[in-house]
């Protein structure tokens, strides 16, 4: 009897079979080792977006945050439950994972780019409910140095409007100190830029150059957040 007749030899290794072979062929015809794990087309592109993000590849600046902008945004917002304050987090996060870039290492950590901004993330969140606090304090003290904001002449008496002129008073007190006299000035003692310039001995266009700054943080800092997206 021959040996196509005897059938396939016991002694014969699965690595030495044909089949085994013909796997091997096609996937080093594929560039990958054999049995080297497939990587799906999703997570290797992650993987090269991550490395050069870390490398320092500032094409891969814009990917990265495309890719991972709605996690980080949605865990902020989650926890802040303010558009604006997550929109600020969801920045600060990006410009600190590109400054400390060379912390991570791709392919060692668990989780990857996304835990490790994830972490980030929650560094930020802490910082921001940190600074929410100070300005509810700041109303506070504002409220105890100022009890004639909750019912200003002509200003209303309702609990917002009050809420309102503390808050304003607060924003007020964290301006630099110029500033704050030159919108004090404006504000409570009726001057215009003209007069404030002659009483305070500044030049006109500075005090007009504080005016515009000082209320620019006012406005950002006093506007209502816009509606979450869905």
């Amino acid at each position: 009897m021959n040996d196509a007749e005897a059938g396939p030899r016991h002694d014969q290794s699965p690595d030495q079979s044909p089949e085994r072979a013909r796997v091997r062929a096609r996937e080093q015809a594929r560039g990958r080792e054999p049995g080297q794990r497939r990587v799906p087309p999703r997570e290797s592109g992650d993987h090269r977006i991550a490395a050069g993000f870390a490398t320092g590849d500032e094409a891969c600046v814009d990917a990265v945050f495309r890719r991972w902008g709605p996690l980080v945004h949605s865990l902020a917002w989650r926890a802040l439950g303010d558009e604006r304050e997550a929109e600020d987090v969801t920045q600060q996060v990006f410009l600190a994972a590109w400054r400390g870039r060379r912390g991570y290492r791709p392919g060692t950590a668990p989780g990857g780019l996304a835990a490790w901004l994830s972490g980030i993330t929650r560094h930020k969140v802490a910082d921001a409910l940190e600074a929410r606090t100070r300005r509810v304090r700041a109303a506070d003290a504002a409220a105890a140095h100022h009890p004639d904001a909750l019912a200003h002449p002509g200003s209303g008496t309702g609990p917002e409007q009050a809420l309102d002129r503390l808050l304003l008073l607060a924003e007020l007190a964290r301006l630099p100190s110029a500033q704050r006299r030159v919108l004090c000035l404006a504000f409570y003692g009726d001057l215009t830029q003209a007069q404030i310039a002659d009483r305070t001995g500044l030049p006109l266009g500075t005090v007009k150059s504080h005016m515009r700054r000082a209320l620019g943080v006012l406005r950002l800092a006093l506007e209502p957040s816009p509606p979450a997206r869905r």
